[in-house]
């Protein structure tokens, strides 16, 4: 490819050269007097010839020394260049496994949580729940002793509001009616009074 190149360039610098002397000849003889020697046009044989001789040696120093090292370098830099991607392919690979494995864990971790949050909701329920149990068999104990309570204090209460009740009626009597009512008929009354209200 560089040598085909290397041509193309040499086939347009001889053309050039052609094309551009017999202009600058005839410049320089319609100005009279001496002319250079590369200007005159009998000396183009001559010189076309050193010239194509010239170049031909330089193509081929080109080709022998000067190709071949831009061709390694070119080659070296290729080389070096599928290197880099391999290893960018390489580490790339690398980084997505990484990833993966980042992804998995996080993952892992976050069905880990969840399965402690699980764990302690349902402690927290069960420690509740034995909470609430205890509490309402105390409560329970404790309205059953309320109950007793109240039910040892009723008839004490009740035999005294009796009693009360008697002395009520007996002053009521001999107050609105002025009559006198003996204790066992105001307690009589007062007995009837409360199973009716039983």
């Amino acid at each position: 490819m560089m040598v085909a190149q290397a041509r193309l360039l040499l086939l347009a610098g001889i053309a050039a050269v052609a094309a551009w002397l017999p202009s600058l000849a005839l410049a320089s003889s319609e100005g009279g007097g001496d002319t250079l020697p590369q200007f005159d046009p009998s000396k183009f044989a001559s010189q076309l010839f050193w010239l194509a001789v010239t170049l031909i040696a330089f193509f081929f120093i080109l080709k022998k020394n000067a190709l071949p090292k831009i061709e390694d370098a070119l080659e070296t830099r290729r080389r070096k260049v599928d290197d880099d991607l391999d290893r960018a392919a390489g580490h790339r690979e690398e980084a997505e496994a990484a990833m993966a494995a980042y992804e998995k864990a996080l993952a892992d971790a976050a069905e880990q949580a969840k399965t402690i949050h699980r764990q302690v909701a349902q402690e927290i329920a069960e420690s509740a729940a034995e909470r609430r149990a205890a509490l309402a068999a105390r409560l329970g104990e404790d309205t059953k002793a309320a109950e007793a309570r109240i039910a040892a204090a009723k008839e004490p209460a009740l035999a005294s509001l009796q009693d009360v009740a008697i002395e009520v009626v007996q002053d009521v009597a001999a107050k609105l009616a002025g009559l006198k009512v003996s204790n066992a008929d105001a307690k009589a009354a007062v007995a009837a009074s409360m199973k009716e209200k039983t």
